[in-house]
C-alpha cells in the first residue's frame, strides 16, 4: 500500500477540527497526523510534525489563516496549504491566494470532494469552490480600488505607515511575517494611487483616514 498524505488541522474550533477527522478517517489513503488551534501553534508543531498537507482555517485569533500560509512560504516549507472558511468573503479567497494557498474550499464541502483536493494538493495541483472562482473573477473586473476600500488590516498597516515604522517594526507590532507586511503595503499604495510610502501618509493625512 502506498504511503498516507499526512494531514495537519488548523482551525480554532474543535468540533470543526473533530468533524474533519471524523469525515476524513473514512478513506485508507489520507491520515491527520495534527492539529492546532491557530497559527501561531501550527508554525511551533509543522517542523515536528511535517505534514504534506495543511487545511487551514482563515479566520483564527492570534494568527490568521493568510499570515501563517505567509510565514510558512516565507521559512521555504514544502507543505500544500488549503485554505477552508465558513465566510463568504471575496476578499478572504484573494489573501489566501496571494499568500500561497495551493486550493480554497467552503467548510460546508462534500467529504469527497475534500479528500479529492487533498490528494491534488499533494501532488501540488489546487482547487477552488466555484463561489471562490467566481470571487476571483469579479475582482479581476472590479474597477480600481479606492482608499474606502481598506480593509481593517491595512488600515493598521498604513497607520503604522503614517508613523515611520519600517516592515520589520510594522511585522512585530501586528505580530505578522515581513512578506505579509510587503502584501499589505502593496494594496495600501495601490488602493491610495500612491507611488511610495511618504505619499500614502499624506493621502491618510488629506483624507483623515487615521
Amino acid at each position: 500500500m502506498s504511503k498516507k498524505i499526512a494531514v495537519m488541522i488548523v482551525d480554532d474550533h474543535l468540533m470543526v477540527r473533530d468533524g474533519l477527522k471524523v469525515f476524513l478517517s473514512v478513506y485508507e489513503d489520507i491520515e491527520v497526523i495534527g492539529e492546532a488551534p491557530n497559527g501561531v501553534e501550527a508554525l511551533s508543531l509543522y517542523p515536528k510534525l511535517k505534514p504534506q498537507v495543511i487545511l487551514m482555517d482563515m479566520v483564527m485569533p492570534e494568527m490568521d489563516g493568510p499570515q501563517t500560509i505567509s510565514q510558512m512560504r516565507e521559512n521555504g516549507w514544502p507543505v500544500h496549504v488549503i485554505a477552508l472558511t465558513s465566510f463568504d468573503d471575496r476578499d478572504l479567497v484573494q489573501q489566501a491566494i496571494q499568500a500561497g494557498a495551493v486550493g480554497f474550499l467552503y467548510k460546508d464541502v462534500h467529504p469527497e470532494k475534500l479528500s479529492a483536493a487533498i490528494r491534488d494538493a499533494a501532488r501540488g495541483q489546487g482547487t477552488l469552490d466555484a463561489a471562490a472562482v467566481q470571487a476571483l473573477i469579479e475582482a479581476a473586473q472590479q474597477p480600481a480600488s479606492r482608499e474606502e476600500d481598506l480593509t481593517p488590516r491595512e488600515s493598521e498597516v498604513l497607520a503604522l505607515i503614517v508613523q515611520g515604522k519600517t516592515n520589520k517594526e510594522i511585522a512585530e507590532s501586528l505580530n505578522i511575517s515581513q512578506a505579509t507586511v510587503r502584501l499589505h503595503v502593496s494594496n495600501v499604495l495601490s488602493k491610495l494611487n500612491a507611488a511610495n510610502r511618504t505619499e500614502a501618509a499624506s493621502i491618510a493625512y488629506q483624507k483623515n483616514l487615521l
